[in-house]
């Protein structure tokens, strides 16, 4: 960091991104030159043989060009070891040691051609050994020279010779002038078009039409914002996230302030509904979870799943439920049988069908709660992606509800699509006809939280007593007018340190100034943050105490960004502005500001028993506030916390405790 200029562009590349990939190629090389110095050496004398002359110019070539390569390397891979992530300086020499380690790569080609061709030749009559061994060694050049050229592709960075333009001259360029601001728009084009091919390539499978294509240029110009205004590479957010982790780890052990989490007295009314809640939570999470069809009825059940179905296929089923959509096996039907243990009997509307902005969902008689329940699936195809990242604000408005603000742009539209095919085609009324006496239950995990929730919403006026429970929903979902609205008839469930409950722009802006801060003013060098980083994620064991920069700053004086983190800016990020603004940290006035749904009860785990093949988790319910959800925390769990069956598990876990300490 900052990324590494050569060859006039900018590479996905930092000059101290060398040390690791070098030392295991130097300790190849190594192995690999002492192997043919054995080679050599045995065989001295034994080069008369048809070929040998010219397997005996190999031989001592092949030592001399891997000596050279050795030297480069380990000049290479010391360079890379000097100085820390934000003081490039006494790396400034690594370039050229780059030049000469590249340059040696084409004479290795060449012998790497040599070498096939003496083996290939059927002349050839040398002792089997050597044949062999030199055979080797040509598979083992053309790997590294094939891994080299991935390599390249991989750091590539497609916008890297615009990007030299701020990296070199762009603070005495005058960027108010007709001409740079030019440049700057070409540049901010390119980005976007770059950012959209790659979509376009990863959604190759499925079909594009306007929706799509819509999605994909605003999606585009969302990564584009997000990552023009730093000179990060893939290792310094890898190191900022070790960093962060650590951090916070340090910061858990210490004691929590009263703001951070919402607390009721024992005779609050709403402490009394947690554990109705949360049995009410466990049994609608269910159908939320069944919602997703054989994928998770398979994930969850791996070894009799298949089996189960298969019988399942077997059987002649009624056909009194609407179908649309479906798998030619009717796995997807089957799983959510087996899931919610319901009869055929008891489903109105059942819908697979997927596209961008239209979401599967089904419709079933709960006839234990009394309830007609509507569950909307969560991700599970590009599609969803492609909905989830279509993460605009745009305002919704309702008749009769005060309350209007910002939502959630593409689940906004998935929300649209299920509300016309239950009021529309009158899916709704069907159910209602069979059971005028039930009342009206929406439920969904993840996406299909965030849907259920501003459906919900959209249905409230016609359906007074309607209640909607979104487990694990995201984070930029509602703006505050509307969340507080939804206090009234959605519960939100967000277990431990789910990573989506906490995602919204604001966030992530704030999670990238965090990055910046703690990754460039740490005092060690990156190889070190990523080693003991990796151990300490594998083994655990103490939070290393990184020193930096900002350690005995004032409060006051950490408001300002310091010289290094300035470094890394291509140009001035909103959230820096926001800081010279004196608004607050995690507020970047660029995005407003969106919030989970409706009241929400926090699982965390308590306590873990770990054995061999199985763990006993303890886990504890809260109700607690959006503010708990500003901020992103980094551990291993942030994204299995989000995970359905963990979500589940841990309901399941909470319900049998309670009932258990009912009956004593």
């Amino acid at each position: 960091m900052p990324g590494l200029v050569v060859f006039g562009r900018r590479w996905a590349i930092g000059s101290d991104d060398f040390v690791l990939p070098g030392a295991f190629e130097l300790f190849v090389r190594l192995v690999w030159w002492i192997g043919i110095l054995a080679l050599y050496t045995v065989h001295k004398g034994q080069f008369n043989c048809p070929g040998g002359g010219l397997l005996h110019s190999y031989l001592l070539v092949l030592l001399i060009l891997l000596a050279s390569i050795i030297c480069a390397l380990s000049a290479l891979v010391y360079v890379s070891m000097q100085g820390t992530i934000s003081n490039p300086g006494p790396r400034k020499s690594l370039p050229k040691l780059l030049y000469i380690r590249l340059l040696l790569c084409l004479p290795e080609l060449i012998w790497a051609v040599v070498g096939a061709v003496w083996v290939s030749d059927s002349s050839v009559h040398c002792e089997r050994t050597v044949v062999n061994a030199i055979l080797v060694t040509v598979v083992a050049s053309w790997v590294i020279i094939i891994f080299t050229i991935i390599g390249v592709v991989i750091v590539f960075d497609p916008l890297g010779g615009k990007k030299t333009f701020y990296l070199t001259d762009g603070v005495s360029r005058n960027l108010e002038s007709s001409q740079s601001g030019q440049l700057l728009y070409n540049v901010k084009s390119t980005a976007t078009r770059v950012w959209e091919k790659r979509i376009r390539l990863l959604c190759c499978c499925i079909v594009q039409d306007d929706d799509h294509r819509v999605a994909f240029t605003s999606i585009a110009e969302l990564f584009r914002t997000y990552f023009s205004d730093t000179d990060l590479v893939p290792s310094d957010i890898a190191a900022g996230l070790i960093l962060l982790h650590q951090e916070q780890d340090k910061m858990e052990s210490c004691p929590k302030e009263p703001a951070e989490v919402l607390c009721h007295s024992p005779s609050s009314p709403v402490t009394d509904d947690l554990d109705i809640e949360l049995e009410n939570a466990a049994h609608y999470m269910l159908f939320a979870a069944a919602a997703y069809g054989w994928p998770y009825y398979i994930y969850t059940n791996p070894f009799t799943a298949l089996c189960k179905l298969n019988g399942d296929c077997c059987r002649n089923r009624p056909t009194e439920s609407d179908i649309t959509g479906s798998d030619h096996h009717n796995f997807h039907f089957g799983s959510i049988l087996r899931i919610t243990g319901l009869q055929y009997r008891d489903f109105i509307h059942i819908s697979f069908h997927n596209k961008i902005y239209e979401i599967p969902f089904y419709v079933a008689l709960d006839h234990k709660k009394e309830a007609i329940v509507v569950a909307v699936r969560g991700t599970l195809s590009f599609e969803d992606i492609l909905t989830d990242l279509s993460a605009d604000c745009e305002d919704l408005t309702l008749e009769d509800v005060l309350e209007n603000g910002f939502v959630h742009k593409g689940i906004t539209q998935a929300a649209n699509y299920i509300y016309r095919k239950l009021i529309n085609d009158g899916i709704l009324n069907q159910a209602f006809t069979i059971a005028p006496e039930y009342k009206l239950v929406i439920v969904g995990h993840s996406l299909g939280g965030g849907t259920a929730s501003i459906l919900a919403i959209m249905l409230r006026n016609s359906f007074p007593t309607l209640r909607c429970y979104a487990f694990s929903p995201p984070g930029g979902l509602l703006s505050k007018s509307l969340a507080d609205y939804t206090k009234h008839f959605i519960i939100s469930v967000i277990v431990g340190k789910d990573l989506v409950a906490r995602l919204s722009m604001p966030n992530m802006e704030d999670l990238k100034r965090r990055i910046v801060r703690i990754v460039a003013n740490c005092n060690r060098p990156k190889y070190q943050i990523l080693l003991r980083g990796c151990w300490y994620e594998v083994f655990g064991g103490d939070p290393d105490n990184f020193p930096t920069e900002l350690d005995g700053r004032s409060q006051d004086a950490l408001s300002q960004p310091l010289l290094a983190e300035e470094s890394l800016m291509v140009h001035r990020s909103p959230s820096y502005s926001a800081l010279e603004d004196g608004s607050h940290l995690n507020s970047p006035p660029q995005y407003p500001r969106l919030y989970l749904p409706g009241k929400i009860i926090h699982i965390v785990e308590e306590s873990s028993s770990r054995r061999l093949c199985s763990s006993d988790i303890k886990y504890s319910a809260r109700w607690s506030n959006e503010t708990a959800f500003s901020s992103i925390l980094i551990s291993p769990k942030m994204i299995t916390d989000h995970m359905p069956d963990v979500v589940l598990k841990a309901l399941n876990s909470l319900s049998q405790e309670h009932e258990s300490c009912i009956s004593c």
